[in-house]
C-alpha cells in the first residue's frame, strides 16, 4: 500500500516538473517577442537608461541617485517606499586618480 502512494506522488511530481518545464519554453518564446519590442521603443525614443521603479524619485534608477532628495533623511533613515529595500545602496564614487606627473626632459629646461 506504502509503495502505490509513494508510485502516485512520484507520477504526479513528474507530470509538475514536466508542465514547468514545457511551460518555461513558451514563456521563453513570449518573453524574447517583448524584448524585442522593448529594444524598438528604446531605439525610436532614444532611451539611456532603464526606469526600474516608478515611486520615489531616488529608486527610479539606482545610477542616478540623489544624496538630497525628499524623503531621504539620511543613510540609516527607515524607508518610506518599499522599492527601496531591494536593490543595494550604490556604490560611492571614487576621486579621479591624479595625473602622473612627466618626466623633463633635457630640452624642456627654461632658458634665461
Amino acid at each position: 500500500m506504502r509503495y502505490r502512494w509513494f508510485l502516485m506522488l512520484a507520477a504526479i511530481e513528474g507530470i509538475v516538473l514536466f508542465s514547468m518545464v514545457t511551460s518555461g519554453k513558451f514563456t521563453s518564446e513570449r518573453a524574447e517577442s517583448v524584448r524585442r519590442a522593448n529594444q524598438q521603443l528604446i531605439e525610436v525614443f532614444d532611451l539611456t537608461d532603464l526606469a526600474l521603479w516608478t515611486g520615489a524619485r531616488y529608486t527610479r534608477h539606482v545610477s542616478q541617485a540623489d544624496l538630497f532628495s525628499a524623503f531621504q533623511d539620511s543613510m540609516g533613515a527607515l524607508e518610506r517606499f518599499p522599492e527601496g529595500g531591494m536593490a543595494p545602496l550604490p556604490t560611492p564614487m571614487q576621486p579621479p586618480a591624479p595625473p602622473a606627473v612627466a618626466e623633463k626632459q633635457e630640452h624642456d629646461e627654461p632658458t634665461s
